[in-house]
């Protein structure tokens, strides 16, 4: 299936009856290892969904700007951010990634799993131009692998159906267009993990991770 990632499709999506399901999603694990170790200051996170890496980066000390182009999906971010105590700390911006240019750059800018109506890697370089000299680009992707199509779902939007391909991107998509005089790249690589889905079954969820820290 072909998929526009505009925002009639992420405002069904989030209206649909898999919302709350994904609303309850915990924090992307790849964040919590990458991220975890870092000093707080600022941070976006581009394409924040319901909100669990937000407010985790928020609950860690983080000064959070939470973008996402689906207005239910804010509104459940910004319950989960009350509930969590971390309100104060996050800054909800409805927002299509696509042409929306933030007022700032920061400290970290991260993302899981986004699609924009844009190529994905041009995306990505959206994003690298955000990030503040001597901050660092997290970007948490889908990687293509003919067992996706069983994924429990990201927690993001896409439920048990697959990505399609121009949504999927490999580690080397990535760092090639890291300019190696202006980014050193921390980490780069492709994983598989298990988790638990929807009623309890089990699948295989495929990320790429990429991690670099822009120069000064």
């Amino acid at each position: 299936m072909t998929h526009s990632f505009d925002k009639d499709y992420w405002d069904r999506i989030w209206d649909g009856d898999r919302a709350a399901a994904m609303a309850a999603s915990q924090p992307n694990p790849h964040l919590m290892r990458e991220a975890g170790g870092l000093t707080p200051a600022t941070a976006l996170d581009a394409g924040c969904g319901a909100g669990a890496e937000a407010v985790w980066l928020a609950t860690g000390g983080w000064q959070v700007t939470a973008a996402d182009i689906a207005p239910a999906a804010l509104a459940r971010a910004a319950e989960r951010a009350a509930a969590s105590g971390v309100a104060a700390r996050v800054r909800w911006v409805e927002a299509d990634l696509s042409t929306w240019q933030p007022d700032a750059r920061y400290d970290l800018v991260t993302t899981h799993y986004a699609h924009p109506a844009m190529p994905q890697l041009d995306f990505y370089d959206r994003i690298a131009s955000w990030v503040a000299p001597a901050g660092t680009l997290l970007i948490v992707g889908h990687l293509h692998h003919e067992d996706h199509a069983a994924s429990a779902g990201h927690g993001h939007g896409h439920g048990t159906t697959e990505p399609p391909a121009s949504a999927s991107v490999t580690a080397a998509d990535i760092t090639a267009r890291l300019d190696p005089l202006e980014w050193e790249i921390v980490t780069a690589r492709e994983s598989h993990r298990a988790v638990t889905g929807h009623g309890g079954q089990e699948a295989s969820i495929h990320d790429v991770v990429v991690r670099a820290r822009r120069r000064s």
